[in-house]
């Protein structure tokens, strides 16, 4: 008995044969393939620019200077923050870069 069934075969011994089989036919010439034609791009349109968001930010005045009750310079120091605490400390961290002394005389937002 012949174990290789084609689709056909299978099709009618599940359903039934109520339609007569076709007869199977050797492909065709291929299609001819359509030529390739290349589009130039689309230029995309520039995507607005987005507002920047507001940014708190407060301003630290710091007393500096070199000498213990010397000179004392008044320096101002902007941080990109809302707690006082972190902008206090981000202020003195870079005033103690050039300066012995460092005292903060004031914090307000901006």
């Amino acid at each position: 008995m012949n174990t290789e069934l084609t689709e056909e075969e299978m099709r009618r011994a599940l359903f039934g044969g109520a339609e007569s089989p076709a007869p199977v036919s050797a492909p065709a010439a291929p299609d001819p393939v359509p030529q390739i034609v290349i589009e130039p791009p689309v230029k995309t349109v520039a995507k607005k620019k987005i507002a920047k968001a507001f940014t708190p930010r407060l301003r630290v005045t710091l007393r500096v200077g070199n000498e213990f009750e010397g000179q004392m310079h008044e320096i101002v120091h902007e941080a990109d923050t809302l707690s006082t605490l972190l902008a206090e400390q981000e202020a003195t961290k870079a005033a103690r870069k050039k300066f012995r002394f460092v005292e903060v005389v004031s914090v307000k937002t901006m």
